[in-house]
């Protein structure tokens, strides 16, 4: 998913267009500095604290990725929840996996270097753990509605099991927000601009066309939502590693240099040479970093809210499903992704890599006749992913605050936003978007430190006790 680190150059990527003058330019002065400041060193600072701690507070849950991902694929029709594991994983992949994967690493790259991907690959190994954590908490502290819905997330975390409901409220506020920025507005014009760049489509034709699209599938629900996530994640994420590989293929021979650039100019200042802006290692660890941190959403509190939707027998069976989210998209698209970017670098040294776009575009034009059709898809699939996942996590929030019965007139106002973000300049929605997200991640990340204890004793119970056969206590209805 873009955010700040790593939609700079998407900007200039997908959202060139001429520039606009807007009375409100000094609120989008005032929202650029939050931003920054919000998305600094203490965030991540932060965030890969989290993911430190509760990878040994919980006594490293990575080692159980092969069981997760048995998991996700293995139905489990006694378990109760509204959509299977695999619908949950790959609604959750839907909104996480974005353009930024693909643009984000090359700016990663651009800025920090080739260390940047060791540093990126590190995160998300780390980034397990967090997402195991909110898995587990989401589905302990769900509840059960009158009409059989499951509802959870940190909102639910935090008023059942600390009685913040004032900071879970403040949880959902933002997510709400967020949801028509980053998982909406954004992801819509850069559809349009870049179906209007590679096709010389209309902006408004293409915005109606998502409207239509996303109106098909987000008005059936959770149900619809997961049950097209299924189809579309694993085909546009396959498509997509298949074009990388075919990349390697070509730079079969710089495929082991550039694994042996990475992991020296992670640690070497003078590795990477010259070229780029953030030769030293702590540009490589802050860039890297950063795009890991935000590729997978570990510990923004996103994901949680779908992952209460599963089937599941107990909460430590969907939290080993969960963390496998980061792993595909960090430990696997992203690192792939840097692998075919550095490949890249040293296969064809004369061209400048000073814009991680221009980087991307480079690397997949080497792919005769389909690179450049396969790029423009894979942004294209990715956004429009992004927006039908981040439709039900806002969705689910502003029911926390308002209830069911304010569901019709969000999916409306979602699928409307959606057209005005196809057609308007959205310098301001990014950086209001972005903020959003990082006071999303404030509140979760006290739920994840203060509910830490209870991630233990329920992993303690189920998984280090060897009994994720075992049922959880029937959830009860919400009061």
């Amino acid at each position: 998913m873009p955010l700040l680190f790593c939609h700079i150059s998407q900007k200039h990527y997908l959202c060139a267009k001429k520039s606009v003058t807007l009375p409100m330019e000094p609120i989008n002065d005032f929202f650029s500095l939050m931003s920054s400041f919000l998305w600094g060193w203490p965030m991540i600072v932060l965030l890969l604290g989290t993911h430190l701690f509760l990878t040994f507070r919980l006594r490293i849950p990575q080692r159980k990725l092969f069981t997760g991902i048995k998991l996700s694929v293995k139905k489990d029709s006694k378990a109760e929840g509204d959509v299977s594991q695999f619908g949950a994983l790959a609604t959750a992949l839907a909104a996480t996996i974005g353009t930024g994967n693909i643009v984000g690493v090359a700016t990663a790259v651009a800025l920090g270097g080739p260390g940047a991907v060791l540093w990126c690959w590190l995160t998300g190994i780390f980034g397990m753990s967090t997402k195991y954590a909110e898995g587990l908490l989401a589905v302990k502290y769900r509840v059960k509605t009158a009409d059989g819905r499951m509802l959870g997330g940190p909102m639910y975390a935090l008023e059942r099991g600390l009685g913040m409901k004032w900071l879970g409220i403040l949880f959902a506020i933002f997510t709400a927000l967020a949801s028509f920025g980053i998982g909406c507005t954004v992801q819509a014009n850069s559809i349009a601009l870049l179906a209007h760049e590679t096709f010389g489509v209309p902006a408004w034709i293409i915005g109606l066309t998502v409207c239509l699209l996303t109106a098909l599938v987000i008005l059936g629900g959770v149900k619809a939502i997961a049950k097209v996530c299924t189809v579309l994640v694993p085909f546009m994420a396959l498509l997509y590693v298949l074009g990388c590989i075919a990349i390697l293929c070509i730079n079969n021979s710089y495929v082991w240099p550039a694994i042996q650039l990475i992991i020296n100019s992670a640690f070497n200042p003078s590795a990477a040479g010259g070229g780029f802006v953030g030769a030293t290692v702590m540009m490589a660890a802050r860039y890297g970093i950063a795009r890991g941190l935000f590729s997978n959403e570990s510990g923004l509190g996103s994901a949680p809210i779908v992952a209460a939707a599963a089937q599941t027998r107990n909460p430590v069976r969907q939290a080993l499903v969960s963390s496998t989210a980061t792993f595909w998209d960090t430990v696997v698209i992203c690192a792939l992704t840097g692998l075919v970017l550095v490949s890249s670098i040293l296969a064809y040294p004369d061209i400048t890599y000073a814009d991680g776009a221009a980087l991307t575009k480079v690397a997949f034009s080497k792919i005769p006749y389909v690179g450049a059709p396969l790029l423009a898809f894979g942004i294209l699939t990715f956004a429009f992913s992004t927006i039908i996942g981040w439709s039900y996590y806002g969705e689910s929030a502003v029911n926390y605050l308002e209830g069911r019965r304010t569901n019709r007139f969000y999916r409306i106002l979602f699928i409307v936003s959606l057209f005005f973000g196809s057609i308007i300049n959205l310098d301001i929605i990014w950086n209001i978007a972005d903020c959003m997200n990082a006071l999303m991640a404030i509140p979760n990340l006290i739920a994840l430190l203060l509910l830490s204890g209870v991630a233990a004793q329920e992993t303690k119970k189920y998984l280090w006790s060897n009994r994720l056969d075992d049922e959880m206590e029937e959830v009860k209805d919400e009061i």
